[in-house]
């Protein structure tokens, strides 16, 4: 079976590739395919890893489910398709950065921008029936990008991996605190945001400030050119 992936993560990935759950999840995903309608675009399933190589990531942002509404889903986590409507938990990521960062409110919710600069944009979860939330959840995605996870902790030096809502903070385990920025907050759903757990974390401007203390190009955080 063959993944079509980026090569730069090809190379570390390959042996997670021929592991029997991946053979096992990748026979579940093209017959969900097949049977009914699954988001996103079986060649967006791989989108985040082939927009952000290995090699080019500072910044991991940690989703759990590709959204399962028409046309949303394209690959990253929190993204929608240029010209969709932005969910309620995007326009909360941009409300916190027009606070944070002073930027505007974008009109695109398409994060391809960031992931270009090196924003790796992953969801547990690859893959989701529509309609039907977390469908696709414990069929072996989640040790696959356990393991991603894992790798990019080992392989990389000065991280910042963004951590929201309870689910995201689980994968703290998986994370080297000794040599990344682990920053967290609660989700920016509103049910977190509107309790006070999301607006005001400033993880925009700390994440810039940490990779600027490094010695890496800052986040580039606005999309409307």
């Amino acid at each position: 079976m063959k993944v079509q992936i980026n090569s730069n993560w090809e190379k570390l990935l390959n042996s997670e590739f021929r592991k029997p759950y991946f053979t096992d999840l990748v026979d579940f995903v093209k017959n969900a395919y097949r049977k009914t309608v699954c988001y996103p675009p079986g060649t967006d399933i791989f989108r985040a890893f082939n927009e952000c190589p290995l090699d080019d990531v500072k910044v991991v942002i940690i989703g759990q489910d590709p959204y399962h509404g028409p046309k949303q889903a394209h690959g990253y986590c929190f993204s929608v398709s240029n010209s969709i409507p932005h969910p309620p938990s995007l326009i909360n990521i941009f409300k916190e950065i027009e606070t944070d960062l002073g930027l505007e409110y974008p009109k695109s919710g398409d994060l391809t921008p960031w992931a270009r600069q090196g924003v790796f944009l992953l969801n547990a979860t690859l893959t989701v029936e529509a309609n039907k939330a977390g469908s696709h959840q414990k069929i072996g995605w989640e040790t696959f990008t356990d393991s991603v996870i894992r790798i990019i902790s080992e392989k990389k030096e000065n991280i910042v991996f963004m951590l929201w809502g309870s689910y995201a903070k689980q994968k703290t385990n998986l994370i080297d605190s000794l040599k990344h920025c682990v920053l967290k907050s609660g989700h920016p759903s509103p049910l977190s945001a509107n309790r006070g757990f999301w607006f005001g974390n400033k993880h925009f401007s700390k994440c810039n400030s940490y990779l600027k203390e490094v010695g890496k190009n800052e986040i580039n955080w606005s999309l409307d050119k």
